[in-house]
Formats: structure tokens, sequence, C-alpha cells
């Protein structure tokens, strides 16, 4: 599908599903090199990062590894609330570790300074970030991303477990909102 419509809005295909599994096995090499031996702790940001989460750890099959989830909000319709509420909390041990916290998408950086901050406050050992979707033209905050998939613009996209108004979330491929 070219073209998709959800509720009332048209999107059109930007980030074809080949092009996304070809960005995951290219950081999953660079993270097998970083993080061999070091029992890294993967935190999956939900909803959206679960389909990258999921993709990503195959490829990092031979790698100790483990992988928990935690659950963020900070979207309403096409944009950011600006504010972070936490629906599942990180209630692993995370001191002395090496974290790789996985994001589908970091446009403002509010979201994942929050989690850098709160994985801090609790003694991890190094705290990496993999996101597979990057917007820099939308980021407003100062935050170093160890492993990026894909630069995109700033513009508003679903598909790939992202998603407008809870639709949209199982499409393989990625779409941008047509203007």
């Amino acid at each position: 599908m070219k073209r998709i419509t959800l509720w009332d809005k048209e999107f059109e295909i930007s980030l074809p599903y080949e092009e996304i599994q070809a960005a995951i096995k290219k950081m999953a090499c660079k993270m097998k090199e970083d993080l061999e031996g070091k029992n890294a702790l993967f935190v999956c940001i939900l909803n959206g990062s679960f389909m990258f989460a999921a993709d990503l750890m195959k490829e990092l099959e031979l790698l100790d590894a483990e992988i928990t989830f935690l659950k963020l909000a900070s979207y309403s319709g096409t944009s950011s609330t600006g504010e972070i509420k936490e629906l599942i909390g990180l209630n692993e041990n995370i001191k002395d570790r090496t974290v790789v916290v996985l994001e589908d998408i970091v446009d403002s950086g509010h979201t994942i300074a929050d989690v850098i901050a709160q994985i801090t406050r609790k003694g991890a050992k190094e705290v990496k970030i993999a996101t597979l979707l990057f917007k820099p033209d939308a980021l407003k905050m100062e935050i170093h991303l160890d492993y990026v998939g894909v630069v995109i613009p700033n513009d508003f996209i679903v598909g790939y477990g992202l998603d407008f108004d809870r639709r949209g979330r199982n499409l393989k491929d990625i779409y941008t909102l047509v203007k």
C-alpha cells in the first residue's frame, strides 16, 4: 500500500520494511561489538518500540542480554504533550549494569532525557540510547544517541509500532502524514 487513511488523515509510505530491517541489522552489528561481555539490560519503551525491540533482539541472539519494558505516554493525536506519564515502571535492579534504552523515535528528546535521568538515579553503570528513528529538527534537549537507525524529517509518521490515536501500529512499513 502506497497510501493509507487512518481516522481522517492520509499517509504515504516513506520508509519500507526492508529499509527498516537493514537499519536494525546495522545497529545490531555495532551493539554486538560495543556490548560484548557487558551483560546488558535492554529497556524497551512501550508502546511504540515493541516491533523495533523484537526485531533487534532477534539480531542480537548471541549476545548475553536481557530485556524489560517501561511504558510511558507523551503523545495526544499528532503532537507531543510535553508531559511524560509513567504507566509501567522499571522494576529490575540496574545498579552497576549497562542499560540500553530502546526507543522507537526521538524527536523533542524530553522522553529520553527523563528515562536517562531515571536510570541514572537507579545506579546504572552505563546508559546507552538506541533509537530506530531520529528527528534532529525537533530536538529540544541536549542528549547523546549511541545508536540511530534512520534520521528522518520532522513530519508525523505512523507504522512499525508508531500510531495515530491508537491506529497504525500494526503496519510493517512507516508512513508520513500527507499535508
